[in-house]
């Protein structure tokens, strides 16, 4: 079994995806827009090329998504998605990336739980904790 994030846009679900890609290494698998699936008929012409689902993968990963409907979207909030690296000089260009025009909620650094976390929001409004764990006692 396997658990995947499925985050939801505001229409930039193609650009936020992208960026995910280049941010963690990763290729996107998989992209159908609402133009090209079987309800392109009744998708309104301004939402025609905005992703119905996307899959990028990086490493054994996964990260879904899509962009929602105006009436179907709202605000992410309590929840984080959470990313563990062992190499803290990684976890700290993915954090700055990440963060990177988005907000920081903790800074990057060591902690008494961890080597290296911290907690930001992105430009597309997804939460994230990156965390370099300590070796278990």
């Amino acid at each position: 079994m396997k658990l995947s994030p499925y985050l939801h846009f505001k229409g930039n679900c193609r650009e936020a995806f992208a960026y995910y890609a280049d941010t963690f290494r990763g290729r996107i698998a998989f992209t159908m827009t609402f133009g090209e699936s079987p309800f392109a008929a009744q998708t309104p012409p301004e939402a025609k090329n905005w992703i119905m689902h996307a899959r990028l993968e990086f490493g054994d990963n996964a990260l879904l998504g899509s962009d929602a409907p105006p009436d179907r979207w709202s605000t992410p909030q309590g929840f984080s998605v959470a990313l563990a690296l062992e190499d803290p000089a990684e976890g700290e260009r993915i954090f700055r990336r990440l963060a990177d025009n988005g907000s920081v909620e903790m800074p990057y650094g060591e902690t008494f739980f961890s080597h290296r976390f911290g907690m930001c929001t992105d430009r597309f409004g997804q939460s994230w904790m990156i965390n370099v764990e300590k070796a278990p006692r």
